[in-house]
């Protein structure tokens, strides 16, 4: 599955007719949410009198086929111009409340993993996104490769050329099995979800692999010795946005406690501050873009680290310069690139203290602080930079894995923090070999302070 993403040119009466789908979504999920909360609360009262669960009020499904099943039988009622809008449109609210109620019941039994979800919540017509998803009808990418056809919008012009995705569709490579469209910084986008029948393909290098060592300081530096600028794209709009912020401000806004209406003059504010934000979000995207795809191309091995970024966002003197820099995304495009290529991605353990370790005996210092932007070894005397010494090391890591690849790798033994003491360095053992043939180190590795150290 591949997305495929376009901007859209579209006329006032088209970006009416877009609006009014995605509101008939939002219709028909806060309809849907306030029926299943209703009866969750009615039965959570009658819990509270001694009722036993049998004389409860019957439950109400959520899954998507029972609130299809709901909404048709009350949508006459509920939205009697429910007939010009595509179904695809209720379907878009429905199926995104199945989920999310889905996702916040998996949370609480056990069975989703990750950060606890909370309860839905009702979408607001002002606060929301505009998103309506078709996945039945008249999709299609026009001959002239300008316009595509959505069903009862018609046909919208697009920003750009769809070629690429037009050539797939041609040769039968490719099929459309939904089309997003999606209002983003003001501007609106169709994103296209293809089923793509790629064939098989090898880096350039069938042979080589590459450490990956990212950071705030330079995007990424590579254990070929590679440095990769951090363009610093929020840095760079920071006035601008700042100005925007204290024009929005002088203006008068929304104030939910009094239902105050925000001003025009105010909305326009507002307007133009999202678009320098998503102006700064697309800059951004695309150098990830450049730099993953020129690493999947390039390399069959390539080694990363499992970075705690949200411990690491708890750093309030870095926080702002991690997030603008988009470890999780670089990492999450080098998993589907990779396997793309012909190629792996190899992800090293939370604990793995790549900096901390001397590439060239692989002695483990205790302590590196994130001061020490040169890496001194006191058993061999490398002197070498910290970055260019932590993507080594990870370059190293990937003998450990077997062809097949896996899940993030305890390389060296590191399987839990580097025990306290003081900065000193721990030998190799006798009779085993180097870090870059075997990548073996004592039990005493543990971690490379990730909270601090490798946000540089």
């Amino acid at each position: 599955m591949q997305a495929y993403r376009f901007a859209l040119d579209l006329t006032p009466t088209q970006q009416r007719a877009v609006l009014a789908h995605a509101g008939a979504a939002r219709v028909a999920h806060n309809w849907a949410l306030a029926r299943v909360k209703a009866v969750m609360d009615q039965r959570a009262a009658e819990r509270t009198y001694g009722i036993t669960d049998v004389e409860l009020t019957p439950a109400a499904g959520w899954s998507l086929p029972a609130l299809r099943k709901a909404w048709n039988a009350a949508k006459a009622d509920v939205a009697p111009w429910w007939t010009e809008c595509s179904k695809e449109a209720f379907n878009t609210g429905l199926d995104a409340l199945a989920r999310a109620l889905k996702n916040w019941s998996d949370s609480r039994t056990g069975k989703r993993v990750g950060r606890r979800v909370g309860f839905p919540r009702f979408k607001s017509r002002r606060r929301s996104t505009p998103s309506v998803r078709f996945t039945t009808g008249a999709i299609r990418v026009e001959p002239d490769r300008k316009h595509v056809v959505l069903p009862r919008l018609g046909r919208l012009k697009l920003h750009e050329s769809a070629r690429k995705l037009a050539r797939r569709l041609e040769a039968g490579t490719a099929r459309i099995v939904s089309a997003t469209v999606r209002r983003d910084g003001g501007r609106w986008f169709v994103a296209f979800c293809v089923d793509v029948d790629r064939r098989e393909r090898a880096p350039a290098q069938p042979q080589a692999t590459v450490g990956v060592d990212v950071g705030v300081i330079n995007l990424a530096v590579l254990s070929t010795g590679e440095l990769v600028p951090n363009p610093r794209h929020l840095d760079g709009a920071a006035r601008r946005m700042r100005r925007l912020a204290r024009r929005a401000s002088r203006r008068v806004g929304p104030d939910r406690r009094t239902g105050q209406r925000p001003s025009k003059r105010w909305e326009r504010a507002r307007a133009q501050l999202g678009r320098a934000h998503a102006r700064v979000a697309h800059l951004r995207r695309d150098g990830l873009h450049k730099l993953t795809t020129r690493l999947a191309r390039e390399y069959a091995t390539i080694v990363v680290e499992d970075l705690n970024v949200a411990g690491m966002l708890r750093n309030r003197r870095l926080a702002r310069r991690i997030a603008d820099a988009g470890f999780a995304e670089l990492r999450r495009q080098l998993a589907y690139k990779t396997g793309w290529s012909g190629g792996r991605l190899v992800v090293a353990d939370r604990w793995y203290p790549s900096s901390k370790t001397c590439s060239g005996c692989g002695a483990v210092k205790t302590k590196l602080t994130l001061s020490e932007r040169t890496y001194i070894c006191t058993v061999c005397g490398l002197t070498l930079d910290r970055d260019v010494n932590a993507a080594r090391n990870l370059a190293a890591l990937a003998a450990e894995v077997n062809t097949a690849g896996s899940g993030p790798v305890a390389g060296r033994g590191a399987d839990r923090k580097t025990r306290r003491g003081g900065p000193v360095a721990v030998k190799r053992q006798p009779g085993i070999a180097s870090a870059s043939k075997t990548g073996t180190v004592p039990p005493q590795g543990g971690t490379s302070n990730h909270m601090l150290t490798k946000a540089s």
